[in-house]
């Protein structure tokens, strides 16, 4: 791995600048934040080139990711582009000697992952996923409740969201490119829980309901399925349920419930609701969370590029959640659960 002596020294740029959520801005201005220097951006429509050079003048601007590694110093690539495209794209970047970091998920199938991992090893750079959420207020509080056992141990964690609602016709409706409704939100449900439950996953189960929307989108016969569920075991007695649906008339109360042998943790965006019982009565206490730190995120990266820390979101934390979403969608095909191979 290169050695820098200092955060100015590590040049960054990003693959995708496109319009949804304007991410391409903001991966820049965090890792220009935490001291790094952007100096190039990819990007195939003019358009989109035109606005990054409005939000950072002196920025080298190219249409493919190929011209931005020949010819630009970038030394640290993130990229911002459809999920199917993480692992090629990546491949190609970890492959020219550069560090990589990928937008969630980091891929979508667990052979895509392990070719990432063998590459940046073989190559002997960094390579992340932006977990961002690692360091949202209400999982950092989570975790300081459980770590107190103010829920006693965890029995099983119920992840859910969604609504009633038709999917939008973009990419992230279509089951080949985004690779299906699980991967999305589920990617930061299923990380948000693996810093909860430490035990090693044994198995997938994975369940879907697929057709009702299709026709109603562009996508037709490739749209993402109408739900998806999934049920993880852990070694020992614990377990995660993950279900994200487009058809649900009622969802269950908040994105995680925590249950324990002594009460639950409810979390929702930044709402924490902590359940006790008490004398066969149930006691109720919101919980105002600590503010979110995701700034740490390129914080670590940038410590971990200088070698004055480890890397907190390794390539192996990160295979996690997408071993767990690969299984479960093949076991949803197969109709019937899956060994992990990685726990």
């Amino acid at each position: 791995m290169k050695k820098y002596r200092k955060a100015g020294e590590i040049k960054v740029g990003v693959i995708g600048y496109g319009g949804a959520f304007n991410m391409g801005r903001q991966h820049l201005l965090e890792m220009r934040r935490a001291g790094m220097s952007p100096v190039a951006v990819a990007e195939i429509d003019p358009g989109r080139l035109a606005a990054a050079e409005g939000d950072f003048p002196e920025i080298q601007r190219f249409s493919t990711a190929r011209e931005m590694l020949k010819k630009s110093d970038v030394g640290l690539v993130v990229i911002i582009t459809p999920h199917n495209t993480h692992a090629p794209l990546a491949l190609e970047c970890l492959k020219a000697g550069r560090h990589v970091v990928c937008e969630k998920p980091l891929a979508i199938t667990t052979s895509e992952v392990d070719a990432m991992i063998a590459a940046a090893k073989k190559s002997k750079v960094l390579l992340s996923t932006y977990h961002n959420r690692h360091w949202d207020g209400c999982i950092l509080e989570a975790a300081e409740l459980v770590r107190k056992k103010a829920i006693g141990e965890i029995v099983r964690i119920d992840c859910h969201m969604g609504g009633y609602r038709k999917p939008g016709d973009w990419w992230r409706t279509s089951r080949t490119i985004s690779g299906g409704i699980l991967f999305d939100w589920g990617v930061h449900l299923l990380e948000y829980s693996l810093q909860l439950i430490g035990a090693p996953v044994t198995e997938v189960s994975g369940f879907a309901h697929t057709g009702f929307w299709a026709d109603h989108t562009k996508w037709k016969a490739d749209t993402n399925e109408d739900e998806a569920f999934a049920v993880v075991r852990f070694r020992g007695s614990q377990w995660l349920t993950l279900r994200i649906t487009t058809i649900a008339s009622r969802s269950p109360e908040g994105w995680l419930e925590i249950s324990g042998t002594e009460g639950a943790i409810v979390l929702e965006g930044g709402r924490i609701t902590l359940i006790q019982p008490s004398e066969g009565k149930k006691v109720t206490t919101e919980i105002v969370p600590r503010e979110s730190e995701g700034y740490r995120f390129y914080e670590n990266v940038r410590d971990h590029l200088l070698g004055k820390s480890p890397l907190v979101i390794t390539p192996e934390w990160s295979r996690r959640p997408i071993h767990i979403l690969d299984l479960a969608v093949r076991s949803a095909r197969s109709g019937r659960a899956l060994r992990a191979k990685y726990n």
